[in-house]
Protein backbone atom coordinates (compact mmCIF):
# COMPACT_ATOMS: atom_id res chain seq x y z
CA UNK A 1 0.00 0.00 0.00
CA UNK A 2 1.20 3.52 -1.15
CA UNK A 3 2.03 5.80 1.97
CA UNK A 4 0.82 9.24 1.31
CA UNK A 5 3.24 11.28 -0.95
CA UNK A 6 5.43 13.55 1.17
CA UNK A 7 7.84 16.04 -0.10
CA UNK A 8 10.23 15.34 2.67
CA UNK A 9 10.43 11.69 2.22
CA UNK A 10 14.54 11.32 1.09
CA UNK A 11 16.66 8.80 0.09
CA UNK A 12 17.74 7.62 3.39
CA UNK A 13 14.41 7.28 4.25
CA UNK A 14 13.71 4.95 1.68
CA UNK A 15 17.11 3.11 3.01
CA UNK A 16 15.76 2.47 6.02
CA UNK A 17 12.26 0.84 4.79
CA UNK A 18 14.40 -1.26 2.06
CA UNK A 19 17.01 -1.97 4.80
CA UNK A 20 19.77 -0.90 2.91
CA UNK A 21 22.52 2.09 2.76
CA UNK A 22 21.53 5.35 0.98
CA UNK A 23 24.31 4.94 -1.53
CA UNK A 24 22.62 1.52 -2.83
CA UNK A 25 19.29 3.58 -3.09
CA UNK A 26 21.27 6.44 -5.19
CA UNK A 27 22.70 3.31 -7.41
CA UNK A 28 18.87 2.01 -7.87
CA UNK A 29 17.43 5.35 -8.58
CA UNK A 30 19.75 6.66 -10.72
CA UNK A 31 20.91 3.29 -12.45
CA UNK A 32 24.41 3.21 -11.82
CA UNK A 33 24.48 -0.67 -11.54
CA UNK A 34 26.35 -3.36 -9.40
CA UNK A 35 23.04 -4.00 -7.35
CA UNK A 36 21.51 -7.38 -7.28
CA UNK A 37 17.81 -7.83 -8.95
CA UNK A 38 16.27 -8.58 -5.13
CA UNK A 39 17.85 -5.24 -3.95
CA UNK A 40 16.77 -2.93 -7.04
CA UNK A 41 13.08 -4.25 -6.01
CA UNK A 42 13.01 -3.93 -2.36
CA UNK A 43 14.67 0.10 -2.97
CA UNK A 44 11.70 0.59 -5.46
CA UNK A 45 8.65 -0.54 -3.27
CA UNK A 46 10.11 1.24 -0.67
CA UNK A 47 10.36 4.50 -2.75
CA UNK A 48 6.84 3.99 -3.69
CA UNK A 49 5.80 2.99 -0.74
CA UNK A 50 6.73 6.36 0.65
CA UNK A 51 5.78 8.56 -2.16
CA UNK A 52 9.55 9.76 -2.75
CA UNK A 53 8.65 12.44 -5.02
CA UNK A 54 11.01 11.30 -8.29
CA UNK A 55 10.87 9.65 -11.47
CA UNK A 56 11.81 5.86 -10.55
CA UNK A 57 13.48 3.85 -13.12
CA UNK A 58 11.28 0.36 -14.12
CA UNK A 59 11.49 -2.39 -11.79
CA UNK A 60 13.16 -4.99 -13.74
CA UNK A 61 15.17 -4.91 -17.28
CA UNK A 62 15.97 -8.55 -17.92
CA UNK A 63 13.75 -11.14 -19.29
CA UNK A 64 11.51 -12.90 -16.58
CA UNK A 65 11.92 -16.77 -17.40
CA UNK A 66 8.51 -18.54 -16.72
CA UNK A 67 7.85 -22.37 -16.68
CA UNK A 68 3.93 -23.30 -16.84
CA UNK A 69 3.37 -27.00 -16.06
CA UNK A 70 0.69 -29.16 -17.12
CA UNK A 71 -0.18 -32.63 -16.61
CA UNK A 72 -2.23 -34.97 -18.71
CA UNK A 73 -3.01 -32.94 -22.26
CA UNK A 74 -5.32 -35.67 -22.64
CA UNK A 75 -7.86 -33.95 -19.92
CA UNK A 76 -10.37 -31.31 -22.12
CA UNK A 77 -9.32 -28.58 -18.88
CA UNK A 78 -5.66 -29.16 -19.46
CA UNK A 79 -5.94 -28.62 -23.36
CA UNK A 80 -8.03 -25.28 -23.15
CA UNK A 81 -5.48 -23.90 -20.22
CA UNK A 82 -2.93 -25.25 -22.50
CA UNK A 83 -4.22 -22.53 -25.71
CA UNK A 84 -4.97 -19.68 -23.21
CA UNK A 85 -1.27 -20.00 -22.31
CA UNK A 86 -0.35 -20.09 -25.93
CA UNK A 87 -2.66 -17.33 -26.46
CA UNK A 88 -1.32 -14.73 -23.70
CA UNK A 89 2.50 -15.81 -24.42
CA UNK A 90 1.65 -14.34 -28.08
CA UNK A 91 -0.22 -11.18 -26.52
CA UNK A 92 2.76 -10.25 -24.14
CA UNK A 93 4.64 -7.16 -24.72
CA UNK A 94 6.62 -7.43 -21.52
CA UNK A 95 9.99 -9.24 -20.85
CA UNK A 96 8.10 -12.29 -19.33
CA UNK A 97 9.18 -15.37 -21.53
CA UNK A 98 6.77 -18.68 -21.34
CA UNK A 99 7.42 -22.26 -22.11
CA UNK A 100 4.87 -24.72 -21.17
CA UNK A 101 5.84 -28.35 -19.68
CA UNK A 102 3.69 -30.72 -20.56
CA UNK A 103 3.62 -33.89 -18.53
CA UNK A 104 2.05 -37.53 -19.63
CA UNK A 105 1.07 -38.06 -15.95
CA UNK A 106 0.40 -35.99 -12.34
CA UNK A 107 2.37 -38.12 -10.28
CA UNK A 108 4.07 -36.36 -7.60
CA UNK A 109 7.51 -37.28 -8.67
CA UNK A 110 6.52 -36.73 -11.70
CA UNK A 111 5.59 -32.77 -11.16
CA UNK A 112 8.41 -32.47 -8.35
CA UNK A 113 11.09 -33.06 -11.27
CA UNK A 114 9.42 -30.58 -12.93
CA UNK A 115 9.23 -28.46 -10.97
CA UNK A 116 12.88 -28.43 -10.31
CA UNK A 117 13.92 -28.49 -14.12
CA UNK A 118 15.43 -26.05 -15.73
CA UNK A 119 16.18 -22.46 -14.12
CA UNK A 120 13.48 -20.93 -14.35
CA UNK A 121 12.72 -17.49 -12.26
CA UNK A 122 8.85 -18.49 -11.55
CA UNK A 123 6.40 -21.48 -12.19
CA UNK A 124 3.10 -22.05 -12.72
CA UNK A 125 1.57 -25.58 -11.62
CA UNK A 126 -1.17 -27.97 -11.72
CA UNK A 127 -0.58 -30.53 -8.89
CA UNK A 128 -2.28 -32.43 -6.02
CA UNK A 129 -1.59 -31.80 -2.68
CA UNK A 130 1.54 -33.47 -1.86
CA UNK A 131 4.17 -33.42 0.94
CA UNK A 132 6.86 -34.19 -1.61
CA UNK A 133 5.44 -31.24 -3.79
CA UNK A 134 4.91 -29.19 -1.02
CA UNK A 135 8.47 -29.48 -0.17
CA UNK A 136 9.66 -28.78 -4.07
CA UNK A 137 7.74 -25.16 -3.45
CA UNK A 138 9.38 -24.51 -0.49
CA UNK A 139 12.69 -25.20 -1.88
CA UNK A 140 11.35 -22.44 -4.97
CA UNK A 141 10.74 -20.15 -2.78
CA UNK A 142 13.63 -20.12 -0.34
CA UNK A 143 15.58 -19.33 -3.70
CA UNK A 144 13.25 -16.62 -4.64
CA UNK A 145 11.77 -18.66 -7.45
CA UNK A 146 7.95 -18.03 -6.70
CA UNK A 147 5.14 -20.69 -7.60
CA UNK A 148 1.19 -19.74 -8.53
CA UNK A 149 -0.87 -22.68 -7.99
CA UNK A 150 -3.62 -22.86 -10.73
CA UNK A 151 -7.10 -24.94 -11.22
CA UNK A 152 -6.37 -26.75 -7.62
CA UNK A 153 -4.32 -24.88 -4.48
CA UNK A 154 -2.16 -25.99 -2.14
CA UNK A 155 -3.52 -23.83 0.58
CA UNK A 156 -0.86 -23.84 3.97
CA UNK A 157 2.16 -24.36 1.54
CA UNK A 158 4.83 -21.65 0.70
CA UNK A 159 3.45 -20.71 -3.16
CA UNK A 160 2.86 -16.86 -3.99
CA UNK A 161 -0.19 -17.17 -5.09
CA UNK A 162 -3.60 -19.17 -5.65
CA UNK A 163 -5.21 -18.59 -9.46
CA UNK A 164 -8.44 -20.41 -9.69
CA UNK A 165 -12.17 -20.38 -8.38
CA UNK A 166 -13.63 -21.13 -5.39
CA UNK A 167 -14.33 -25.18 -5.62
CA UNK A 168 -16.22 -25.18 -2.03
CA UNK A 169 -18.64 -22.91 -3.88
CA UNK A 170 -18.66 -24.59 -6.80
CA UNK A 171 -19.62 -27.29 -4.91
CA UNK A 172 -22.50 -25.80 -2.52
CA UNK A 173 -23.59 -24.76 -5.94
CA UNK A 174 -24.15 -28.29 -7.76
CA UNK A 175 -25.58 -29.10 -4.30
CA UNK A 176 -28.39 -26.48 -4.39
CA UNK A 177 -29.71 -27.04 -8.06
CA UNK A 178 -29.41 -30.77 -7.18
CA UNK A 179 -31.57 -30.06 -3.90
CA UNK A 180 -34.14 -28.19 -6.61
CA UNK A 181 -34.18 -30.29 -9.03
CA UNK A 182 -33.60 -33.94 -7.84
CA UNK A 183 -36.14 -36.32 -6.19
CA UNK A 184 -35.30 -37.35 -2.59
CA UNK A 185 -32.80 -40.30 -2.88
CA UNK A 186 -28.95 -40.89 -2.82
CA UNK A 187 -26.39 -38.88 -5.13
CA UNK A 188 -23.22 -40.80 -6.49
CA UNK A 189 -20.40 -38.56 -6.77
CA UNK A 190 -17.58 -39.25 -8.99
CA UNK A 191 -13.88 -37.92 -8.65
CA UNK A 192 -10.17 -37.90 -9.68
CA UNK A 193 -9.33 -38.85 -6.32
CA UNK A 194 -9.03 -36.64 -2.96
CA UNK A 195 -5.74 -35.73 -3.04
CA UNK A 196 -6.87 -33.06 -5.31
CA UNK A 197 -7.69 -29.57 -3.17
CA UNK A 198 -10.03 -29.15 -5.73
CA UNK A 199 -12.07 -32.43 -5.76
CA UNK A 200 -12.06 -32.65 -1.90
CA UNK A 201 -13.63 -28.92 -1.59
CA UNK A 202 -16.06 -29.51 -4.21
CA UNK A 203 -17.32 -32.45 -2.04
CA UNK A 204 -17.40 -31.17 0.75
CA UNK A 205 -19.10 -28.34 -0.70
CA UNK A 206 -21.88 -30.38 -1.96
CA UNK A 207 -22.24 -32.73 1.17
CA UNK A 208 -22.75 -29.23 3.34
CA UNK A 209 -25.51 -28.13 0.95
CA UNK A 210 -27.23 -31.40 0.85
CA UNK A 211 -26.90 -31.64 4.61
CA UNK A 212 -28.18 -27.99 5.11
CA UNK A 213 -31.44 -28.05 2.58
CA UNK A 214 -32.56 -31.48 0.91
CA UNK A 215 -33.29 -34.28 1.13
CA UNK A 216 -30.22 -35.75 -0.72
CA UNK A 217 -27.54 -37.14 0.42
CA UNK A 218 -23.95 -38.73 -0.90
CA UNK A 219 -24.62 -42.45 -0.77
CA UNK A 220 -20.43 -43.19 -2.60
CA UNK A 221 -18.14 -41.06 -3.72
CA UNK A 222 -15.89 -43.15 -6.85
CA UNK A 223 -12.80 -42.53 -7.80
CA UNK A 224 -12.41 -42.98 -11.64
CA UNK A 225 -8.84 -41.31 -12.01
CA UNK A 226 -10.25 -38.41 -14.58
CA UNK A 227 -10.55 -41.67 -16.92
CA UNK A 228 -13.09 -42.00 -18.94
CA UNK A 229 -13.41 -45.92 -19.24
CA UNK A 230 -12.65 -46.38 -15.66
CA UNK A 231 -14.76 -43.99 -14.59
CA UNK A 232 -17.86 -45.71 -16.77
CA UNK A 233 -17.05 -49.29 -15.04
CA UNK A 234 -17.04 -47.90 -11.79
CA UNK A 235 -19.95 -45.43 -12.21
CA UNK A 236 -22.13 -48.91 -13.23
CA UNK A 237 -21.37 -50.68 -10.50
CA UNK A 238 -21.92 -47.87 -8.04
CA UNK A 239 -24.87 -47.66 -9.80
CA UNK A 240 -25.93 -51.36 -9.19
CA UNK A 241 -25.08 -50.70 -5.52
CA UNK A 242 -27.59 -47.67 -5.13
CA UNK A 243 -30.64 -48.59 -7.79
CA UNK A 244 -32.10 -45.71 -6.90
CA UNK A 245 -29.61 -42.99 -7.09
CA UNK A 246 -31.61 -39.79 -8.93
CA UNK A 247 -28.25 -37.45 -9.10
CA UNK A 248 -24.63 -37.60 -10.37
CA UNK A 249 -22.01 -35.30 -9.59
CA UNK A 250 -18.72 -35.41 -10.63
CA UNK A 251 -16.38 -33.45 -9.20
CA UNK A 252 -13.44 -33.99 -12.17
CA UNK A 253 -13.30 -34.70 -15.62
CA UNK A 254 -14.41 -38.46 -16.53
CA UNK A 255 -18.00 -36.79 -18.39
CA UNK A 256 -17.74 -39.12 -21.13
CA UNK A 257 -17.64 -42.18 -18.40
CA UNK A 258 -20.97 -40.48 -16.76
CA UNK A 259 -22.93 -40.19 -19.68
CA UNK A 260 -21.80 -43.79 -21.53
CA UNK A 261 -22.85 -44.77 -17.86
CA UNK A 262 -26.39 -42.97 -17.40
CA UNK A 263 -27.20 -44.23 -21.23
CA UNK A 264 -26.51 -48.02 -20.21
CA UNK A 265 -29.93 -47.62 -18.64
CA UNK A 266 -28.90 -49.32 -15.11
CA UNK A 267 -31.25 -46.66 -13.32
CA UNK A 268 -34.82 -47.29 -13.43
CA UNK A 269 -35.00 -43.37 -14.08
CA UNK A 270 -32.24 -40.89 -15.95
CA UNK A 271 -30.41 -39.45 -13.05
CA UNK A 272 -29.76 -35.03 -12.73
CA UNK A 273 -26.37 -35.05 -13.95
CA UNK A 274 -24.10 -32.24 -12.86
CA UNK A 275 -20.38 -31.75 -13.88
CA UNK A 276 -17.59 -29.40 -14.63
CA UNK A 277 -16.25 -27.19 -17.81
CA UNK A 278 -17.51 -26.26 -20.65
CA UNK A 279 -16.50 -28.37 -23.78
CA UNK A 280 -17.71 -29.95 -27.05
CA UNK A 281 -18.67 -32.85 -25.21
CA UNK A 282 -20.55 -30.94 -22.36
CA UNK A 283 -21.90 -28.81 -24.66
CA UNK A 284 -23.54 -31.93 -26.81
CA UNK A 285 -24.32 -33.30 -23.54
CA UNK A 286 -26.10 -30.54 -21.96
CA UNK A 287 -28.32 -29.80 -25.81
CA UNK A 288 -29.30 -33.77 -25.45
CA UNK A 289 -30.36 -33.75 -21.98
CA UNK A 290 -27.74 -36.46 -21.29
CA UNK A 291 -25.99 -33.56 -18.62
CA UNK A 292 -28.21 -31.01 -17.07
CA UNK A 293 -25.77 -28.10 -15.61
CA UNK A 294 -21.66 -27.52 -16.24
CA UNK A 295 -19.90 -25.65 -13.64
CA UNK A 296 -17.27 -24.05 -16.17
CA UNK A 297 -13.76 -22.23 -14.21
CA UNK A 298 -13.08 -19.66 -16.79
CA UNK A 299 -9.21 -21.14 -17.48
CA UNK A 300 -9.07 -17.69 -20.12
CA UNK A 301 -9.08 -15.47 -16.51
CA UNK A 302 -6.97 -17.91 -14.25
CA UNK A 303 -3.98 -17.79 -16.74
CA UNK A 304 -4.71 -14.25 -17.09
CA UNK A 305 -5.00 -13.91 -13.32
CA UNK A 306 -1.82 -15.94 -12.79
CA UNK A 307 0.39 -13.98 -15.07
CA UNK A 308 -0.65 -11.18 -14.07
CA UNK A 309 0.46 -12.21 -10.31
CA UNK A 310 3.93 -12.32 -11.43
CA UNK A 311 4.04 -9.30 -13.49
CA UNK A 312 3.26 -7.52 -10.02
CA UNK A 313 5.40 -9.78 -8.36
CA UNK A 314 8.42 -8.78 -10.68
CA UNK A 315 7.82 -5.37 -10.66
CA UNK A 316 6.81 -4.39 -14.16
CA UNK A 317 5.58 -0.96 -14.68
CA UNK A 318 1.97 -0.33 -15.57
CA UNK A 319 0.69 -3.89 -16.08
CA UNK A 320 -1.82 -4.58 -12.54
CA UNK A 321 -3.75 -3.05 -10.10
CA UNK A 322 -3.43 -5.55 -7.58
CA UNK A 323 -1.10 -6.04 -4.89
CA UNK A 324 -0.05 -8.80 -2.10
CA UNK A 325 -1.68 -10.82 -0.41
CA UNK A 326 -3.12 -11.95 -4.00
CA UNK A 327 -6.37 -13.34 -3.64
CA UNK A 328 -7.78 -14.87 -7.00
CA UNK A 329 -11.20 -13.41 -8.11
CA UNK A 330 -12.11 -16.22 -10.78
CA UNK A 331 -15.79 -16.89 -11.16
CA UNK A 332 -17.33 -19.85 -12.08
CA UNK A 333 -20.06 -19.74 -14.68
CA UNK A 334 -22.72 -22.32 -14.73
CA UNK A 335 -23.93 -23.50 -17.98
CA UNK A 336 -27.45 -25.08 -18.99
CA UNK A 337 -28.64 -26.01 -22.20
CA UNK A 338 -30.48 -22.36 -22.53
CA UNK A 339 -27.12 -20.80 -21.70
CA UNK A 340 -24.83 -22.23 -23.65
CA UNK A 341 -22.84 -20.40 -26.48
CA UNK A 342 -22.78 -20.81 -29.64
CA UNK A 343 -18.77 -20.72 -29.81
CA UNK A 344 -16.46 -23.15 -28.01
CA UNK A 345 -13.22 -21.35 -26.23
CA UNK A 346 -11.40 -24.05 -28.24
Amino acid sequence: MTRKSSSRTTLFDVANLAGVGSATVDRVINERGNVSEDIRKRVLDAARTLGLKRILPSAHHRIVRLNVILARPELPLIQRMGFEFRRLAQRMQHSLAIHRTVLEDEDPATIVAALHRGEYDAVIVYAQDHPLIRAAIADLAAQGRPVVTMISDLPGSDRLAYAGTDHYKAGRSAGYFMGLMARSGPVVVLCNHLGFQSHAARLDGLKDQLAEASALSVAEVVEGGDDPLRSEVRLKEAFRRNPNTVAVYNVGAGNRGVVAAIKADILPRRPIFIGHELTPFTHASLREGAMTLTIDQSPELQAQFALEVLLNHFGFEGVTNMAPPYASTVPIVLYGPQNLPDTLPV
